[in-house]
């Protein structure tokens, strides 16, 4: 008895389980709190899941509204778009862009609504460590296209700048080039916009645009800068005592300028284009050394007994290629003097004719004339030309692009005669004879020494003239043609000629933008070098395919002779 009282009154002492019931209480306070964020949770069924960012715009956390609204501004923000330095707001509404808000975020709720997605988050919640991914939730738009095109063409039309005009300087005879331009590239400039619209952050765009070159001027320019340098001379290119006719052609662009290009002049000694050009036709083999030095005396010395005796040839050869009695050599001479006339006119050359012998200025020497051809030259400019021995600037460019042509391209003269009369041989011997023409004045006085010029000057007692064909080292060839008269009874050549020279020099400062002659050469002689001793070849040594050979294998010291304008006009 005494030991169970003992042990009851042990238990009695032991008390309440206190680590049970703390252990109890930490179990429902866990549920409890485990319960309260459950439903705090829970609580927020509107609001999108932490970790949601709809097409570039974090939208996590926020409500169906809030997101939506947020979504929407971040797209209605203003685009600005630089053109160069000047910055331009492109509102979205003006070219019809909205966003499908409703269809994206329901997109996002169906991504949160996926199995285990709510205790995921549930327990991200928990833990505080709710992370923000990109749900890949494409943005829904609309935009009209036109609508940014004509945005685009409305900024064009403000900020493009066209190049400046080019203008010039009659003092150093120069082009001178206009401001460069821009303008905006719409095609490339669509896509940079489309993109920037369609992004919630990347709201600016460098609008790509396009430079235009600078403006160099145009051969119209030239042309304007010629007829104020001859006005500004007192030389009036269309006066009444003063006449000017240029043509140049570029032989690249067959751009042209044209002054008074139809007016008839007396040809004097240009006509031995045409005489070379008829004798070439005729020739039925390569031409002999007392052939090649015929030409090259009639071409390089002037010489008016080569050039009649070029044209007796050519008459005995066409009568006997017509199957008709040749006649004496004065007849020969006459046929042959019709059929430069003839050849010269269809070649285009209208304008030009002979109808006479040149004038040899030696006492028994027989003249006479033939008919002259119809013409129509302009008709209210006058230069009281030759009657018998007419051309116009525009005839001779016509002859020369010819050549140039037949030379450099198989065209030209042998478009005009497909029957072999004419080879690209004969051409290239042409241009090649008439490169020796070293007259150091007239057209290659305006241009810089030692540039190629084949060319045929000549000159009466109230005109000079120069036609040819300028070789820049560039390759910008180009074809020239002045003729200038004045009404006299005897030439001034101290002023013509450097007349001519400038305008042969402002056509070469066109050409040759990158290498110009301000001002006018200083080194010229007086007067035109002679011939003899300079660049005629002596006989037997004319070499047609390298006209200048024979100074390698004769020295000849160069003559102080020079020529002035005594040429005598054509006679009856």
């Amino acid at each position: 008895m005494t030991t169970i009282s003992a042990l009851n009154k042990r238990r009695k002492r032991r008390g309440l389980p206190i680590v049970q019931i703390m252990s109890v209480l930490m179990i429902l306070g866990a549920l409890a709190l485990f319960i309260f964020y459950l439903v705090r949770f829970s609580q927020q069924p509107d609001k999108l899941p932490a970790d949601v960012s709809v097409a570039g715009v974090s939208v996590g956390g926020l409500s169906k509204r809030e997101a939506l609204t947020q979504l929407v501004a971040s797209y209605q923000k203003p685009v600005t778009l630089y053109y160069g330095e000047n910055p331009i707001q492109l509102d979205p509404s003006t070219v019809g862009f909205t966003v499908n808000g409703e269809s994206m975020l329901a997109s996002a709720s169906a991504v949160g609504d996926l199995s285990g997605s709510f205790w995921s988050r549930f327990l991200t919640f928990l833990l505080g460590q709710e992370t923000v991914q990109t749900v890949k939730v494409p943005l829904a738009s609309q935009y009209q296209e036109n609508l940014i095109q004509q945005f685009l063409q409305d900024v064009s039309a403000r900020y493009d700048r066209k190049s400046g005009d080019a203008s010039y300087d009659v003092s150093t005879l120069t082009l001178r080039s206009g401001l460069s331009g821009y303008s905006l590239d719409i095609k490339a400039a669509l896509p940079l916009v489309e993109a920037a619209l369609q992004s919630p952050t990347n709201r600016t765009v460098t609008l790509p645009f396009s430079s235009s070159s600078i403006n160099v001027g145009n051969i119209g320019t030239l042309q304007k800068m010629i007829e104020e340098y001859l006005d500004g001379s007192g030389f009036i290119f269309d006066g009444q005592t003063t006449v000017a006719s240029v043509y140049i052609m570029d032989l690249k662009t067959g751009e042209e300028v044209n002054i008074n290009g139809d007016v008839a002049f007396s040809a004097a000694s240009t006509i031995k284009v045409p005489i070379i050009l008829d004798y070439f036709r005729h020739l039925w083999v390569a031409p002999t050394q007392d052939e090649a030095w015929l030409m090259a005396n009639s071409l390089l010395c002037s010489n008016n007994a080569s050039s009649n005796l070029m044209m007796q040839i050519t008459g005995e050869r066409t009568a006997i290629e017509a199957k008709v009695d040749p006649g004496d050599d004065n007849k020969k001479l006459f046929t042959g003097i019709g059929d430069v006339t003839k050849n010269a006119q269809y070649l285009g050359a209208r304008n030009t004719y002979i109808t006479a012998p040149l004038v040899l200025g030696i006492k028994g020497q027989q003249l006479g004339s033939i008919p002259a051809p119809q013409t129509s030259p302009n008709k209210t400019v006058k230069t009281e030309s030759d009657a018998y021995n007419q051309t116009t600037t525009e005839d001779m460019g016509t002859l020369f692009s010819e050549i140039y042509d037949c030379a450099y391209y198989g065209s030209g003269l042998m478009t005009a005669y497909p029957d072999g009369e004419y080879t690209q041989t004969e051409c290239k011997e042409m241009l090649e004879l008439m490169s020796a023409n070293d007259l150091l004045r007239l057209l290659q006085g305006g241009i810089p020494k030692g540039v190629r010029i084949s060319h045929k000057n000549g000159w009466v007692t109230d005109m000079s003239g120069d036609a040819g064909i300028v070789f820049p080292p560039d390759g910008r060839d180009y074809v020239i043609a002045v003729y200038l008269w004045q009404k006299t009874d005897f030439q001034d050549y101290t002023k013509l000629w450097p007349l001519i020279e400038d305008i042969s020099r402002a056509a070469w400062n066109y050409f040759s933008p990158d290498d110009p002659l301000i001002s006018a050469r200083t080194d010229l002689p007086e007067a035109a070098q002679a011939c003899t001793g300079n660049f005629l070849p002596p006989e037997g040594q004319v070499n047609l395919d390298d006209i200048n050979a024979w100074r390698r294998t004769t020295p000849t010291a160069p003559t102080t002779e020079t020529a002035t304008p005594t040429e005598t006009p054509v006679g009856s």
